[in-house]
């Protein structure tokens, strides 16, 4: 015989006492009480909600931009947009008819970055308006209040 140990055939050292099923059934160690904390939420700081909204506002626009240039590169590497040109040559009967003429590339892209510019300002602007009422209504309201453990 060899004294090889496989998982699945205890070797004749170990008790029957320490078998997996005994192992499983046993009590788990217990952990210590975990203590747990209530506290209010009476105050926003404005300048961090101002940076927190401002970064969020500008994952947000990037996220923007580059969405639009994976969605026109995959419209235009389909062929979607000279079907659309050939569709709108068909009804109108006029041959010269585009759609890249009309909104190309780089229309897009420039009315993207002007979007996700505003997004970043009217975001930035939002969420320190929702910081000041959020402030001015703790005065009615008296906070959240917030469960926390250790």
């Amino acid at each position: 015989m060899s004294s090889v140990k496989t998982p699945s055939r205890p070797t004749s050292e170990t008790s029957p006492r320490e078998s997996v099923a005994d192992k499983l059934s046993g009590a788990a160690p217990r952990s210590a009480q975990t203590k747990q904390v209530r506290l209010k939420l009476v105050y926003i700081d404005f300048w961090s909600a101002v940076k927190f909204s401002f970064l969020i506002a500008a994952a947000v626009g990037v996220v923007i931009v580059v969405a639009v240039l994976l969605i026109w590169t995959v419209l235009s590497s389909t062929g979607v947009f000279e079907q659309i040109t050939q569709l709108v040559q068909d009804i109108s009967g006029n041959s010269a008819l585009s759609v890249s003429n009309i909104v190309s590339f780089a229309q897009v892209m420039g009315f993207t970055l002007v979007i996700a510019a505003l997004n970043v300002v009217v975001g930035t602007v939002l969420g320190a308006i929702a910081c000041l009422l959020y402030n001015l209504s703790v005065r009615i309201t008296g906070g959240i209040l917030v469960g926390f453990t250790q």
